[in-house]
């Protein structure tokens, strides 16, 4: 029998070694491709596809998912958006609790989120950081994530399923090969009322994701 001062002499067990994106891939493809395979092959899209595009609707809380290989967008699945913090309008500063507006790409996954799973948006793009100068604002903030979990401040809380699926999706095809459009409302039916309380440019920016949002008809849809 081990005694206490020999418990208490022991090492400390070594922590966990980080998990890889290769680790992810390994864990979760095949459970991925399972759940996604078969909406691929209804919207006849080849799995994996050549692109994905992500829109994110702030309103009402919904993720579309759409991809292409040689045609045109086809859609693929809805997710529901599990938390998200702020109102409309774009994010203009550290610590305003604003999810951005406008296209972004993924320029990092993390495998190792403290929220499961988590892509890194682009932002600050370089429109918000010209819109910014113009503005003369500083301190744009950053580290925009969608991950998992269902809280979050000024990213995109996905529920860990919803993350799994869309983080082995972009490691197959390549973070330059994901879109990411985060609109306030869906313009593909309403109209697009003048930004309040808002920089002019705001306006222009809305103009440009409801032109954006033509890539993506609502028809596909039915």
């Amino acid at each position: 029998m081990v005694g206490l001062l020999s418990l208490l002499q022991m090492p400390a067990m070594a922590a966990a070694a980080p998990r890889t994106v290769a680790d992810v891939l390994s864990h979760y493809s095949d459970k991925v491709e399972a759940r996604l395979q078969p909406r691929f092959q209804f919207a006849d899209v080849d799995w994996p596809p050549q692109r994905v595009a992500l829109v994110a609707f702030k309103d009402t809380r919904l993720m579309e998912l759409w991809a292409m290989n040689d045609g045109p967008w086809q859609h693929i699945k809805d997710y529901r958006v599990k938390a998200m913090s702020g109102r409309t309008g774009p994010k203009l500063r550290e610590g305003d609790r604003q999810v951005p507006e406008g296209e972004y790409r993924i320029e990092l996954l993390n495998p190792n989120s403290a929220y499961h799973l988590s892509l890194k948006l682009d932002y600050p793009n370089a429109y918000d950081r010209r819109q910014a100068e113009l503005d003369g604002r500083r301190n744009l903030g950053g580290d925009i994530f969608i991950h998992g979990g269902q809280v979050s401040t000024g990213c995109l809380a996905m529920g860990n399923s919803a993350a799994e699926e869309l983080f082995v999706l972009t490691a197959m095809i390549g973070e330059e090969n994901v879109s990411v459009l985060i609109t306030p409302r869906d313009y593909r039916f309403r109209s697009r009322p003048p930004a309040e309380h808002a920089p002019p440019w705001v306006n222009t920016l809305h103009d440009r994701i409801a032109q954006r949002l033509q890539l993506f008809p609502l028809a596909d849809k039915l």
